[in-house]
């Protein structure tokens, strides 16, 4: 049977977003495009219910109770007040709007939060082939030598170049937004945040973006918590 455990308390957020919402996804530590979705909750102080199934017991339940949620049979999937939220990052930008923040604050900013989670969605969908793979001990190695360098190098680059990047830590600079959320989830999914760091140490630029959202006092909390599972 999936768990279900209720995180945080509610808070004038919860009244933003219109109640606590229940996400339906593995139970895959604190990795995956579910994490990113509980890294803008955590921060923002949002309750939610966090529903998880174990990889094992999802294909009975994708035939039944994610079917009916999600015609696509994919999660993460968000219940709220009687709405059913797909798409992990059309959820978080959807959110990043009803609470008025995290979603740029000029236009500019917007389109270089957007343009900057579209090349991590590119970078993910590589690394989940490579990952997830009957042969992940020979796509794996490759995918660390080959793809992830290319994106790390590109995702550097553009972090350096930037304008609005070089005014501050964060990708528009200094103001967090949601795509700060996706960034870290990707670094810390291909384990180049953990030991403080290491695998950023070509990427001087990554690093002070991992260093500014581990910074941030609720996100520090979180993962000081049972909630954060590694």
């Amino acid at each position: 049977m999936p768990a279900t455990e209720r995180c945080l308390s509610p808070s004038e957020g919860n009244k933003a977003i219109g109640g606590i919402p229940n996400m339906h996804y593995f139970d895959f530590k604190s990795r995956g495009r579910g994490n990113v979705i509980r890294l803008l909750w955590e921060d923002a102080q949002i309750a939610y219910d966090d529903t998880r199934y174990t990889f094992e017991e999802y294909p009975k339940y994708k035939e039944s109770t994610i079917t009916k949620l999600n015609p696509a049979t994919t999660i993460p999937v968000i219940e709220i007040d009687g709405q059913i939220l797909t798409q992990s990052y059309a959820i978080i930008r959807h959110f990043a709007r009803q609470l008025g923040k995290y979603d740029g604050q000029t236009e500019e900013a917007k389109y270089w939060a957007d343009a900057i989670c579209d090349i991590v969605a590119d970078w993910r969908t590589l690394f989940i082939q490579a990952f997830f793979n009957e042969r992940q001990a020979e796509t794996y190695p490759k995918h660390q030598q080959g793809d992830r360098n290319r994106f790390l190098t590109a995702l550097e680059t553009h972090l350096k170049s930037h304008d609005l990047s070089r005014s501050g830590p964060y990708i528009t600079g200094k103001d967090i937004t949601y795509a700060d959320f996706v960034l870290y989830q990707i670094l810390h999914d291909e384990d180049l945040i953990q030991d403080g760091g290491n695998g950023l140490q070509d990427y001087s630029r990554l690093k002070q973006q991992v260093d500014a959202v581990e910074g941030r006092e609720n996100i520090k909390a979180f993962m000081a918590s049972k909630r954060y599972r590694g």
